[in-house]
């Protein structure tokens, strides 16, 4: 077991793989323990891994095999794999809870935050999950009554559940966030968790294209783009494809289309301030990001995904974003949309969660020092 050091607390954060939304979003609490002094241990693996990384290349990562999982080429084959996935997300997480009890005693845990990594829960040491999925949309009431207790099942097993969204008010995930039916875990609302901060920029592109979110379906939205960026050619536009693994560019690409495989949070938040609309998926993170920068976009929910076909019509109805189908989309028309939408206030914040994170670490390290008195 690695030596105690009884005056900092040693946090384990461990994403999800299920596209690089969870790693980002854990981006500002990571660097929230670390102005607390906790020492952090990255769990994750492949593009995730390599995010973090590169964000933060002085804490310490540990291997932890990701779910893996793989979309259809439309809606409905999307649907009928991720159904026929559900064994291996099972046997996941009865991995996961063998891997953190090694792990725990290994390195010292003394506290996990798990962004929907579900067996990731112990009764030795506080455990906290971060969810913005409370009602889990499956596009079915009686599946979703069903999904919603067996995943309430899990986040009971959890000290603490925090939600990435404002309690009350004006709120970015409505029913996902505020179901009507709560799990026993407390519950913390940390308002919007974003990596950026919103700046002041001069205009450079029309158009920053952000893909994101598991194969094909990242390449497929790629592949739309990238043909149809020559039917635009007074547009200036740049392509961010969001694989961080990547080394070889894209060829045969149009003038008007620069593009990066992968930018760093610094960067990429430079891109977005001076770009006058944002074009990407309607995953949470990146509805997190934009709504902190307050940046106009156009959202395009990923066929199947039903949480986020679901949030593309809660954020179209309060005019936060513009959102189309896939099915069609006109790159065009999506730019011409983006300009005639009437945006509403996007006047979110991003600080909320540091008093939740600060208080919870107060109380443990005050713990951590009576225990080893």
């Amino acid at each position: 077991m690695k030596p105690k050091n009884i005056n900092r607390l040693v946090v384990l954060v461990a994403p999800l793989d299920w596209g690089l939304g969870h790693a980002t979003r854990c981006i500002p609490i990571i660097k929230a323990l670390l102005e607390l002094n906790c020492e952090v241990v990255a769990a994750a693996s492949g593009a995730q891994k390599a995010l973090l990384e590169k964000e933060f290349p002085a804490i310490r990562f540990l291997e932890l095999e990701g779910y893996k999982i793989m979309y259809g080429n439309d809606g409905l084959s999307t649907r009928l794999r991720l159904i026929g996935q559900i064994p291996k997300i099972f046997r996941m997480i009865r991995r996961e809870f063998r891997w953190l009890k090694i792990t725990i005693e290994k390195e010292g845990i003394d506290l996990v935050i798990s962004d929907n990594r579900m067996g990731l829960n112990t009764k030795n040491i506080p455990c906290i999950y971060i969810t913005h999925q409370l009602q889990i949309q499956t596009g079915n009431r009686f599946f979703d009554k069903l999904a919603q207790k067996l995943h309430y099942r899990f986040i009971n097993r959890f000290q603490e559940c925090w939600i990435p969204d404002y309690e009350s008010g004006k709120n970015l995930a409505g029913a996902l966030s505020h179901p009507v039916l709560l799990p026993k875990a407390t519950l913390k609302y940390l308002g919007p968790l974003s990596r950026f901060r919103k700046n002041e920029q001069a205009m450079k592109y029309d158009v920053a294209i952000i893909l994101s979110g598991p194969e094909p379906q990242r390449s497929i939205l790629e592949k739309i783009i990238c043909e149809q960026a020559r039917l635009v050619p007074g547009k200036k536009l740049i392509l961010i494809r969001g694989l961080p693994l990547e080394t070889k560019p894209l060829n045969g690409l149009p003038d008007n289309l620069e593009h990066k495989n992968h930018l760093g949070g610094k960067e990429l938040n430079d891109i977005i301030g001076q770009s006058d609309l944002v074009i990407g998926r309607c995953g949470y993170s990146t509805v997190m990001d934009l709504a902190v920068l307050g940046k106009k976009a156009v959202l395009i929910p990923t066929p199947g995904q039903t949480e986020q076909e679901y949030l593309a019509k809660h954020l179209a109805a309060g005019n936060l974003f513009c959102c189309m189908q896939q099915e069609g989309f006109s790159l065009k028309a999506a730019i011409e949309s983006g300009r005639l939408f009437p945006f509403g206030d996007l006047s979110f914040t991003s600080e909320e969660f540091r008093s939740v994170i600060g208080e919870h670490v107060m109380r443990l390290s005050g713990d951590q020092q009576s225990k080893y008195r």
